[in-house]
């Protein structure tokens, strides 16, 4: 017997002692494998859109209704399947209305209760008892296995599954009963989650994201370009925080560093209104999302959308002049700027700017910060260290995430690896 192989027995030896523990062990195992595998759900470039990442969420990615199709078939109409899976998606809304518009609350209960156990039974049936057991929730997990696993030991299975429905609608606990086995069908349709890359920037929604993922049931992440952009402004990289702070002041989301994560942009807002107050920023527009009713302060957000866009200008030239061997010498480009002609040369060409007022470059030294930029810079570096709902998001991040995984025999990474004809890299 080979050492290595030896080592690995000796460590199953202590979790499994005995000769009938370790045959039990590989029973369940075995048990598993002969099980349909688990559904994986694959998200990508969620970019900080919380409502259309939660809906999907919700809907398995369609899953849902089409087991609910698959359950069904043609005994139900394409209304009434349609109102179930809104009902199983956004219980409580559904339950608000229903609770309003509906005349009958007794009779609509003992249908929807019957076919939400069904719709239970078909998306738990691919997992072993003791998997749906932890899922189940807590105040009804009892009943809820009763009427989802069969008995066989029972002569009248459905005089005894409607004593139950009935017994729940007399109480006056249908309501939270219907919520509780939406909520379990949500997350019994979904075995596991991968997000491949980009939680962060564009949408208003990252931080509500990251909540949701920390608490998700089993998920992996790959990091995609943005993600790492913000691991690294919260590991306090003065060049990330820049590029973190243009982006989300490019797409009128600074609300997502002021009020999700609570870092104080006062000090940088003053900085652009005391250097650019005279400064139209023509060419530092802000994509405002179609949603957005409120652009009071579209001009102030244009300001620091080029202070700190300056600001990242310097802040890279610093580290691409530091670090030759990266081979970006092409975007050192303040260095390449007549600030009297108002031109750039760049490969020899001459090109005009439509944009040269840069009062905070010193064409003798144009990648230096001002002293200024350097206050603010220091204080916006101390805020992202001390962001404890960033540095908890950031943590998971680490946690869970990885440049890449194989997964169930598929590679999973964020963006695209070049490849040449043959397929080589």
């Amino acid at each position: 017997m080979e050492e290595l192989e030896l080592k690995y027995l000796k460590g199953l030896a202590k979790q499994y002692p005995t000769i009938a523990q370790a045959s039990t062990e590989i029973i369940n195992l075995q048990s598993i494998l002969n099980l349909p595998k688990g559904t994986e759900h694959f998200l990508s470039d969620v970019h900080g859109e919380y409502e259309q990442f939660k809906h999907v969420l919700k809907n398995g990615s369609g899953s849902i209704r089409r087991k609910i199709d698959d359950e069904f078939g043609n005994t139900l109409s394409i209304r009434d399947k349609k109102s179930l899976a809104t009902l199983i998606y956004y219980p409580h809304r559904k339950m608000e209305r229903i609770l309003k518009e509906e005349t009958n609350l007794d009779d609509w209960y003992k249908i929807t209760l019957h076919r939400l156990i069904q719709i239970c039974k078909r998306v738990s049936s691919k997992y072993t008892r003791s998997k749906v057991r932890k899922a189940l929730p807590k105040d009804f997990a009892y009943i809820i296995e009763e009427l989802i696993t069969e008995k066989e030991e029972i002569s009248d299975k459905e005089a005894y599954y409607n004593e139950i429905i009935n017994t729940i609608i007399r109480i006056d606990r249908a309501p939270e009963f219907i919520v509780a086995l939406c909520t379990l069908i949500q997350r019994l349709v979904v075995d596991h989650l991968h997000i491949v890359g980009d939680i962060f920037d564009r949408g208003p929604g990252a931080a509500q994201i990251m909540d949701i993922l920390m608490n998700y049931h089993s998920v992996d992440i790959q990091w995609g370009n943005h993600d790492v952009l913000w691991m690294g402004a919260a590991a306090g990289q003065l060049a990330c925080i820049a590029n973190v702070i243009r982006i989300s002041a490019k797409y009128g989301n600074l609300d997502t560093i002021e009020d999700d994560y609570g870092i104080n942009l006062i000090p940088l807002a003053t900085l652009a209104l005391h250097t650019y107050k005279d400064d139209p920023c023509s060419c530092f527009n802000i994509s405002y999302r179609t949603d957005q009713s409120d652009v009071r302060n579209m001009e102030l957000d244009r300001l620091m959308h080029k202070a700190i866009t300056v600001i990242q200008f310097k802040l890279e030239g610093q580290i691409i002049k530091a670090r030759p061997e990266f081979g970006m010498e092409s975007r050192l480009l303040l260095d390449k700027i007549d600030y009297e002609t108002q031109t750039i040369t760049i490969e020899g060409k001459q090109y005009k700017l439509d944009d040269c007022h840069f009062p905070t470059v010193d064409p003798k030294d144009p990648y230096a910060l001002s002293p200024e930029e350097a206050r603010v810079m220091d204080k916006l570096r101390t805020a992202f260290l001390r962001c404890d709902r960033l540095q908890q998001h950031i943590r998971f991040l680490l946690l869970k995430g990885s440049l890449y995984k194989v997964y169930n025999s598929n590679l999973l990474y964020h963006g695209c690896i070049p490849f040449d004809e043959k397929g080589e890299l």
